[in-house]
């Protein structure tokens, strides 16, 4: 029975006694306890990094780099590891976990080049011998909260952005699934990251309040609900610190007529079921245009029958256990909603069963069709392996579904068309858009973050969003003086 602490300037420790249960979802069995960390635990942390941020502000970029440049090196050796710490707290299946590693990676490898990435602008002569340039310099203290369903990437989309640009980060990761947070952090120190400018805290609400009310914290990061987004935004803007909170997702996957329709099925069978639904770019709502409907709906229903539900440990699994027994409850009651409002279920996963994991937390592949954008499974953020089927009449139809829904994180078209996904594209106001792709997430030279009720604030993660999210940009302007002085001016500077 393994117990997680937090992991402090280089040790891992805790002051707190209390403790929660680390579950395995997929036995629904207990297999360990992470800290619920006090205030001593909070200021212990605080403390560090605040001292480690004097000294971490003031390596150069170069050596900033080279730094990360090896955690490169010592996380790709340690791939497999870390995804089978994912795996067995998560539940998500072992080639799954890799990839969501490997993603997480490709940030760290995009903050190797901080040098470059930091780079201002200088102007000469804005003004008569008068020259202006600009800087990048880092914020702080600054914070990550991340969610149960990336216990890699997510952290991984802030803090390698934040530490090479100057910052200390105090990382938050789900009590659900702590460890592989406390890892990643032992993994840095190794590269030779100074000891406080990576900290991990656990605990549970409590320790969110503290972190979005310390001043002395400059930026919150944040991934997961809606309303939790809201919350972290609102408060921390009310406390004077940057933040970007990434929130729910009902990402549309639109089929169109004249699609590749083996390509289409596919497409949403992984981004729909892999990983059990549990992701923030996961399709819920597939929309099919026209005639294409009835073939869509068989292809579907038929392929996600062939899908193999089991856990991690079997290596033939294609989708594992949601993260919980509260989790697993609630989405078998949106399952009991779509019945009741009149959706068609067509594949019913709430009764699966499997050998020697009776009381693991699965649910199997559900399909609904004839949904509408009235019933509660349409409008809601489900985060499972449910998904709904909407017929639109006209590609107009299904865009104003796409537009009008209150989350704009991610959306697909898949079509043969170039003139309608030139207007998908340009038209549909979703944060990440996908053509013939069912889950367009970024690369780590690009930025993700959704739009609408899916983002508060004004940065995306990652990317040059990222940078500048992580720093603050000071502005010089410069004159050096004749040996005559010309005297005071009282008008307003011009060429």
């Amino acid at each position: 029975m393994k117990t997680v602490k937090n992991y402090i300037d280089g040790s891992s420790i805790c002051y707190s006694k209390n403790f929660l249960d680390i579950n395995d979802p997929s036995k629904g069995e207990k297999i360990g306890n992470v800290v619920l960390s006090s205030t001593e635990d909070f200021e212990r942390t605080l403390n560090s990094s605040k001292k480690a941020f004097l000294a971490w502000s003031e390596f150069t970029p170069l050596k900033r780099s080279r730094i990360i440049s090896k955690y490169k090196e010592i996380l790709e050796k340690n791939i497999e590891t870390l995804a089978t710490i994912v795996s067995e707290e998560h539940g998500k299946t072992l080639e799954d976990a890799k990839g969501s590693v490997i993603r997480g990676m490709e940030v760290v490898e995009f903050a190797t080049g901080i040098p470059h990435l930091l780079k201002g602008e200088f102007s000469q002569n804005v003004g008569t011998n008068i020259d202006s340039w600009s800087i990048r310099q880092p914020l702080g203290i600054t914070a990550g909260i991340t969610p149960f369903n990336f216990p890699a990437m997510v952290p991984m989309w802030m803090y390698p952005i934040s530490i090479a640009c100057g910052n200390s980060f105090i990382l938050k990761p789900s009590e659900k699934d702590p460890s592989c947070s406390i890892k990643l952090a032992e993994l840095f120190s190794e590269a030779g990251l100074p000891d406080g400018v990576f900290n991990v805290i656990n605990g549970d609400k409590d320790i969110v309040n503290m972190i979005l009310d310390e001043s002395s914290i400059s930026s919150v990061s944040f991934v997961g609900s809606t309303p939790i987004a809201k919350y972290v935004y609102e408060k921390s803007a009310l406390n004077g610190k940057r933040v970007q909170a990434l929130g729910g997702a009902k990402n549309h996957l639109v089929v169109m007529p004249d699609a590749n329709l083996d390509q289409a099925v596919d497409g949403i069978i992984g981004a729909a079921y892999g990983s059990a639904g549990e992701r923030c770019m996961a399709v819920s709502v597939a929309v099919a245009v026209g005639e294409i409907a009835d073939s869509l709906v068989d292809k579907i229903s038929n392929k996600a029958q062939t899908l193999k539900v089991a856990p991690w440990t079997d290596s033939s699994s294609e989708m594992g256990p949601v993260i919980s027994k509260e989790h697993k409850e609630k989405i078998l009651n949106y399952i009991d909603t779509g019945e009741k409002e009149g959706a068609h279920l067509l594949l019913d996963g709430r009764n699966i069963k499997i050998q020697g994991y009776e009381n693991g937390y699965f649910i199997g592949p559900t399909l609904f069709d004839n949904v509408n954008n009235q019933m509660k499974i349409y409008k809601e953020e489900i985060f499972g392996p449910v998904l709904s089927v909407v017929r639109a009449k006209s590609y107009d139809e299904a865009l104003k579904l796409v537009n009008d829904h209150e989350f704009g994180n991610g959306t697909s078209i898949y079509t043969s068309d170039g003139e309608i996904s030139r207007h998908f594209t340009t038209n549909s106001k979703i944060g990440m858009v996908g053509v013939n792709v069912p889950i367009p997430v970024p690369m780590a030279f690009h930025s993700f973050g959704g739009w609408k009720n899916s983002l508060f604030g004004d940065h995306a993660m990652h990317g040059m969003e990222g940078v500048h999210f992580y720093t603050k940009l000071k502005t010089i302007t410069s004159r050096w003086p004749k040996s005559i002085n010309s005297g005071p001016e009282f008008k307003m500077p011009t060429n």
